[in-house]
């Protein structure tokens, strides 16, 4: 038992005692002055569950917001990737078609090059940034 349900048991007690003394006619009174506070003490109880579990989401939504590839999902990458993909045909075809194996060879540089950003600004570290501990793979150089 811990100091509130001390606290709430003498407060019952007393309530029993001043019972006793004052007689039936004040009962329904001192019941409910004592349901009041049972009242008081369960709200409290449950205004400060909802404020540290509020808390904790919003601590949560913080670290999340906060980590590095959290606004990437796997649907961007993939509707990337089937975007490029999609794109790189006419591109093929109006660069081998205007300016032949030159044409061609540019247009895929500039898809390639767009893809290799695209990694870059989703994964930090991949093309030798630094990296973070949760990359380490744990061997020494």
């Amino acid at each position: 038992m811990d100091a509130r349900d001390t606290d709430l048991k003498k407060e019952l007690d007393a309530t029993l005692h001043a019972r006793r003394e004052l007689g039936d006619e004040y009962e329904s009174a001192l019941v409910d002055s004592f349901l009041e506070k049972v009242d008081q003490r369960i709200d409290g109880a449950v205004e400060r569950r909802v404020r540290r579990q509020l808390a904790e989401q919003q601590m949560q939504t913080a670290r999340d917001s906060r980590s590095p590839g959290s606004t990437d999902s796997w649907g961007e990458r993939f509707g990337f990737g089937i975007v490029s993909l999609v794109l790189a045909v006419p591109l093929s075809a109006i660069g081998g078609g205007v300016a032949h194996l030159p044409g061609l060879l540019t247009a895929w540089a500039g898809i390639v090059g767009v893809n290799v950003v695209q990694a870059a600004r989703t994964n930090p570290g991949l093309f030798g940034g630094r990296r973070t501990s949760s990359q380490d793979s744990g061997w020494e150089d």
